[in-house]
Parts: structure tokens; C-alpha cells; sequence
């Protein structure tokens, strides 16, 4: 787990980026309305998160550099004995200071004001306007009303500040404490997959694949899914998002299944594609090893120095081939490509980062560059291939969607491989799902 000492390092590095007389304002997430009188399950906010550890909702953080002296100030819920009661357990205004590692903590009823003592003689206030209406109204409105008495030798912040590049950044480079959050999400999710693999039989229902993997998640500590799973057989698996997961599994399709355990507020993100019946058909196995190669392509391409964009480039060339080769398109490879004609068959992008978010903060460009690849960089890798139903290609193609997705971690010589150990090959999956 991720100790006080490292959200103490978390906020100091913070602040230590901003200029003097700088003050940062941080809300947690609020709790959201299902239906009527009922919520969702709680989730914080993932900055909030990184900088506090702290999973309760109605919060907010605040860092300062003032006259050069760091401060750190946590605004929580009091404890509440009745409501305790009816919606559980609160750290409470008392512990939470020394909980978090945090100097002070008060009561969230007391922000308006503090806001007024804390913002006054600061320069520049680093907030994020829009994701919080609430607070945004409350941090706004001490602002100007610090900036309506100058009488009175108040003196308001000169300029707002977007911090999230600053947060992004952090954010983006995970830390050994982090990278074993990560590692056990994957274990997890590759268990789940695994599970799914062995349920499958014609019959079934996707819906049902889905319950073995969240069952498997929740045995293993992780109570929710970082994202929506996706369950889609046959020609359902051409939809990149498709979540109804309500069709019965058929002889002779292929299912593809993108599902990622959340384990402590990080997120893993796999994708498997296999066949219902325990079998590849001719054409599935085709487009099967073209994504698969074109996967291997871009993992041999995963090392410091590299990027993104010469990863996908390579796949694209690769999957690009493989399309003509089986008459899905027609003529010269580079024409294809500088046309994108692969994107009737492969629209999405190569990965994105991975982390507390399954699609994480950072930027893909640093200048207007493309971003080298850095050792701590945690991203996916994904390539695919998707014949829509009545794509104008030989029928015999058409109703075949296929995605591999694993994660990887930047090292210092190349990549690690977090989703290890679930089955990739053809030769692999079908022995897996013949025991």
C-alpha cells in the first residue's frame, strides 16, 4: 500500500512547482444519486486520491506556499453519530489530520470562511474552474470579496491557474508503491479472464461471462471493475464500447472480452478475443495472428526513447499488409496507409496511459513533439480489427471483431509485462479452453 510519507512527498512536490505566495485548492468527489434517495457506490476523485489516500466523499485540500512556509490543510466531514448509523463510519475532523499526515484538519461547514483567511495576500490560485460547481462558487466568491476590500488590507489572488498539468505530470510517472498496486490489479484481472475462458461453452449468456469476472475481481479484493466490462460475441464485438452484454454465446463466434480489475484506486485493462466453442475457424485465426503480430510489433517497439506515435505506426504498416494480403483492401501498402484505408477495419488508437484512471492523465505530445517514451510509464497496448456485419468485403470475413490488449510497464532496458501469464496465442487459448 501506498504510505502517509509518500502523499506527504506527493503534496510537497506539489507545491514546490508552484511560484511564491501560491495557494492550491483540491475538492474530493461527492457522492452521486442513482435513484431517488439511493447513491452509487462511492469512487474519490482519482487527484484527490493521489494526494490524500484519503475515500471520503465532501472534502477538499488545500496547500499553500505563503512568505515561503509550506502549509497543508484537510476540510472534512465531522463525525456524526446518527448518520453513522444509516451510511457508515467517518475518520472525522479530530483524526483525520494525523490519519493523512496532513498538519490540520476542520470541519468541511468551515471552508467559506477559511477560504477567505487562507487566500488572502496570495498571488496566484491554482484551481480547476468547472469540476465543481459548489466549491468553484464558494472559491470564486472569497476571491472577490477579498478583492472588495482593499480598505481593509485584504488582498486577493492575481490570476487562477489550470494545476492539472502540473498534477498530470506527477500522475503519469508511477512509483514503486504504485507499480505493486498495478502489478496486483493485473494478477487479478488476468485471473478473471482465465475464468471467463473457462466458463465459455455455446449457450451461455455474455452477461454470465461478465458475472465470472466481477465475482473473480470481488474475490480477490477488488469490489468493482474499472470501467464497464465489455462481454461481445459475434459480430457485437465490432462495437468498440458495447456494454448491453445481453446476447447468447454461439458455436462457432468468437467473444471478445475487455475487462479490467480496479485494486486500490489503480485500474488494469485487458482484452481477449476467443473463440465460443474452443476453436479458431480458418478466417478468425487469420485476423487472429495479424493482430497478434501486429501487437508484438508494438511491444518490441515499448523502450525509453521510442514513442506512441512510431509504436502505432508500425502496427498500422503490419495490420495494413495483412489487410491486402487477404483481399479486405486492395493495392499498394502506402497508398492504404496514406490514405488510412485501414480505419474502416481499425479505428482506435494503439494504448493510452494506465493508472488511477483506465485512461489515464498525461500527455501524448511535450512542444507540440511526440512524447518519448520514460522509464515508470505505465500504458496499454491494444491493436485490433473489427469487419462490421455488412462491410463490402467476402462475406466469410464479414462479423469478425478481434482486440488483444495487455499492460506494460516502461523499464529502463524496454518493458515489463503486467498482464502476463493469460493466453495469447491461438495454439495457447485453444489448449487452455480444451481442459
Amino acid at each position: 500500500m501506498i504510505s502517509i510519507r509518500e502523499y506527504q512527498a506527493r503534496r510537497q512536490k506539489l507545491v514546490a512547482q508552484l511560484p511564491d505566495n501560491s495557494v492550491f485548492v483540491l475538492p474530493s468527489a461527492t457522492e452521486v444519486t442513482r435513484s431517488n434517495d439511493t447513491e452509487f457506490l462511492f469512487r474519490q476523485n482519482s487527484y484527490f486520491y493521489y494526494f490524500t489516500g484519503f475515500t471520503e466523499p465532501d472534502a477538499c485540500l488545500i496547500l499553500s506556499n505563503l512568505g515561503g512556509e509550506y502549509q497543508d490543510l484537510i476540510f472534512c466531514r465531522p463525525t456524526d453519530k446518527q448518520a453513522e448509523i444509516w451510511q457508515g463510519r467517518r475518520v472525522g475532523v479530530g483524526a483525520a489530520a494525523e490519519k493523512l499526515g496532513i498538519a490540520e484538519s476542520y470541519d468541511i461547514a468551515d471552508l467559506p470562511e477559511a477560504l477567505l483567511d487562507v487566500l488572502d495576500g496570495s498571488e496566484q490560485l491554482y484551481f480547476s474552474l468547472g469540476d465543481d460547481a459548489e466549491l468553484e462558487n464558494m472559491v470564486l466568491g472569497a476571491v472577490e470579496a477579498l478583492r472588495k476590500a482593499p480598505k481593509q488590507s485584504k488582498q486577493a489572488p492575481m490570476s487562477v491557474v489550470e494545476p492539472k498539468p502540473l498534477m498530470d505530470e506527477m500522475r503519469l510517472f508511477k512509483s514503486p508503491a504504485e507499480l505493486t498496486i498495478m502489478r496486483q490489479a493485473a494478477k487479478i484481472s488476468v485471473a478473471a479472464h482465465k475464468r471467463a475462458m473457462r466458463f465459455c461453452v455455446p449457450g451461455a449468456m455474455e452477461y454470465q461471462l461478465e458475472a465470472e469476472i466481477h465475482h473473480e475481481f470481488a474475490m480477490q479484493g477488488a469490489r468493482q471493475p474499472a470501467y464497464n466490462t465489455i462481454v461481445g460475441a459475434g459480430d457485437n464485438a465490432c462495437i468498440l464500447h458495447y456494454t448491453e452484454n445481453a446476447d447468447v454465446l454461439e458455436e462457432g463466434e468468437l467473444v471478445l472480452i475487455d475487462a479490467g480489475a480496479e485494486f486500490c484506486g489503480y485500474a488494469a485493462d485487458i482484452t481477449r478475443t476467443f473463440p465460443v466453442g474452443g476453436r479458431f475457424s480458418y478466417e478468425q485465426e487469420q485476423l487472429y495472428n495479424l493482430v497478434l503480430n501486429a501487437q508484438q510489433v508494438a511491444l518490441d517497439s515499448i523502450k525509453p526513447g521510442n514513442t506512441l506515435k512510431a509504436a502505432s505506426d508500425a502496427v498500422i504498416e503490419v495490420i495494413t499488409q495483412g489487410l491486402i494480403r487477404f483481399g479486405l483492401l486492395t493495392g499498394d501498402v502506402a497508398e492504404n496507409i496514406a490514405a488510412m484505408n485501414h480505419r474502416q477495419f481499425y479505428m482506435h488508437g494503439l494504448g493510452h496511459w494506465l493508472g488511477l484512471d483506465v485512461h489515464d492523465v498525461g500527455n501524448y505530445k511535450v512542444n507540440g513533439a511526440e512524447r518519448a517514451f520514460v522509464p515508470g510509464m505505465v500504458l496499454t497496448v491494444e491493436p485490433g480489427i473489427y469487419v462490421a456485419p455488412d462491410a463490402n468485403v467476402e462475406a466469410r470475413w464479414r462479423g469478425i471483431g478481434v482486440r488483444i490488449e495487455d499492460n506494460v510497464l516502461l523499464t529502463e532496458t524496454g518493458y515489463e509485462l503486467l498482464t502476463y501469464g493469460l493466453p495469447r496465442t491461438v495454439d495457447e487459448i485453444e489448449q487452455f479452453m480444451s481442459r
